[in-house]
């Protein structure tokens, strides 16, 4: 029988983590239905867990805090065990182990980071979480899946050395393996950079709309879960107030809608609304307050139940019609229309509709900004606010479900894991916006803002409905086009020829150079040491008898380094 201390001596990633162990050795037709166990597991245990308490393990002359329970890695840890069995059930129609054993891996690594006290351990889940998820990108088993990967993965090895180089010029500073708030200074600076590129900060942004479209249907929905919220998670316990986080969250938040807006693939869409999304809690992080911080953990927390329900949604129809682009798409709602349903729930609630969770999350962002009197932040949340509903609760599924085509589509019927799982995701998101309190009880600071209030309300429905009445007005001048976007990078693709000339082709001929001429004096030396007279203008063989130097030669060599080594020594002593 386990007791109340041996449980809070448990590491909840661990159960992920052996779930990831145990599936290779489980028969194919009930891998699936055990997946579901180990999250199922690891929730039950975070119910246990005590704030406060820690695991310190010993290794060399450190101690390893390899768990430390408090309310902000709780609620992020809630939501990561919670869209770990959500994503199980809407992929439990793939029998592909690597996929399953890769999300395991994943989402358990994900609640190692969260719990993490010390920068070893954060690192050594930081890399899983990087490895296992480049699986589900490479799982699609094509080539822009599998270019994607490779550049995905190449992409967080540079982050993750440069954040390592950060800690380990940390440790050199502080002497100490904990992590806590961090100071600014250059070792802070290269940890910021580590954690900036997993949370998507443009221009570091890139790997997540280049590779999440090109994972397969199932993983993105987990991609879509973790690494930026971990990222988020990371700089809300060492970099909260630091002002240089609110320009760059407030500058996400307009940068994704933007681009999303000019997207013609509906995953790309959804990818750069990641991006968006994230920028509110980057810019809660910023303000550093404990209201801007539950703001930020509140957004994570309903950001990854509506993005997940929004990525089942869209693989739902790509898995049904082959299809992902708008200009490919329409004239679906008769055939998907439960898909459609569930999808708009998620929709509405990434746009902040009254009575869904985003609704009581981003209003908790835009209130730490107004307490703050940060006015111009205020302006451009909401103003991203707008073009969020306008790109992906408008324009998407209009043009995805009502838009017409030239070609009639063959559909697929859709998994009941798939609808299962957009149920629950739909009932836990309805849930959160009609009782706040189920989410704000679970923020690491408490809780006294109201979201439903009259004003708030009033403001809400009038932003969203005058631009779901432009849109209706405007719509014909706002359908999907086979455009190629122009991001970020634009910038290392177009040079890479140029570098890859410089840096790996000259380079190289630089080293064939060396190597040729290393080996033809190898060659000279070892023809000398045969044969001396086999060089010069009049080669001839080697005669031992008649070239070789008398003794009487050595002896006077020998005398002579002797009586200088005498003088030598000699001079030294006065």
């Amino acid at each position: 029988m386990i007791t109340m201390v041996e449980m809070n001596n448990l590491i909840p990633a661990t159960l992920l983590l052996l779930g990831a162990l145990v599936l290779p050795l489980t028969p194919r037709a009930i891998r699936s239905a055990l997946f579901l166990v180990f999250p199922l597991a690891a929730f039950m245990l975070l119910s246990r867990l005590e704030s406060g308490t820690t695991v310190i393990l010993q290794f060399l002359m450190y101690d390893l805090v390899v768990s430390r329970v408090d309310g902000l890695s709780l609620a992020f840890a809630y939501v990561f065990t919670l869209v770990a069995f959500l994503g199980g059930v809407y992929s439990f129609h793939v029998k592909d182990l690597g996929q399953q054993v890769a999300a395991l891996l994943y989402a358990g690594s994900a609640l190692g980071v969260v719990f993490a006290g010390d920068w070893l351990t954060l690192y050594v889940f930081w890399e899983i979480m990087a490895i296992s998820s480049v699986w589900l990108i490479w799982s699609a088993r094509n080539l822009r899946s599998s270019r994607a990967g490779m550049r995905y993965l190449l992409m967080h090895l540079f982050g993750g050395m440069v954040l390592l180089a950060g800690i380990l010029w940390h440790i050199d500073q502080t002497g100490s393996l904990l992590f806590n708030a961090l100071q600014p200074g250059g070792a802070a600076a290269l940890i910021l950079f580590g954690f900036a590129f997993n949370a998507a900060i443009p221009p570091l942004h890139t790997w997540l709309v280049d590779a999440y479209p090109e994972a397969t249907i199932t993983g993105s929905v987990f991609l879509s879960a973790f690494t930026t919220k971990a990222a988020v998670y990371v700089l809300a316990r060492g970099f909260a107030g630091w002002e240089i986080l609110v320009v760059a969250g407030t500058v996400m938040a307009l940068y994704g809608v933007f681009f999303a807006f000019l997207e013609n693939d509906i995953r790309r869409v959804l990818a750069y609304h990641i991006v968006s999304q994230v920028g509110y809690m980057v810019a809660g992080v910023g303000l550093g307050t404990e209201v801007a911080v539950n703001g930020a953990t509140a957004h994570a927390f309903a950001h990854i139940l509506y993005k997940g329900l929004l990525f089942m949604g869209a693989g739902a129809v790509l898995y049904a019609t082959g299809r992902s682009k708008l200009t490919e798409l329409g004239g679906i709602a008769a055939d998907l229309p439960w898909v459609l349903f569930f999808y708009m729930v998620g929709a509405l609630s990434i746009s902040g509709f009254p009575l869904l969770s985003g609704f009581v999350s981003k209003a908790l962002v835009i209130h730490a900004a107004e307490l703050d009197h940060r006015s111009w932040i205020v302006l451009f949340l909401s103003v991203a606010s707008v073009g969020t509903f306008l790109s992906v609760g408008l324009k998407l599924p209009y043009f995805t479900w009502f838009g017409s085509t030239t070609r009639s589509l063959r559909l697929n019927a859709v998994p009941p894991g798939m609808y299962i799982a957009m149920v629950l995701a739909s009932v836990i998101n309805l849930a959160i916006g009609v009782a706040p309190g189920i989410l704000y009880r679970v923020l690491p600071f408490a809780v006294e803002y109201r979201p439903y209030t009259a004003s708030h309300l009033l403001e809400t429905i009038e932003l969203l409905g005058f631009t779901g009445l432009a849109f209706w007005f405007l719509r014909g001048k706002l359908y999907g086009k086979a455009t190629l976007t122009l991001d970020f990078d634009w910038l290392y693709r177009t040079a890479a020829p140029l570098l890859r000339q410089f840096l790996v082709m000259r380079v190289n001929q630089g080293f064939a150079f060396i190597e040729t001429v290393a080996l033809d004096a190898a060659r000279l030396v070892s023809r000398a040491s045969m044969n001396p007279f086999a060089i010069g203008l009049k080669p001839r063989y080697y005669d031992p008898d008649d070239d070789r130097s008398s003794i009487g030669v050595v002896l006077l060599v020998v005398i002579i380094c002797f009586v200088v080594f005498l003088g030598w020594s000699y001079l030294r002593a006065f």
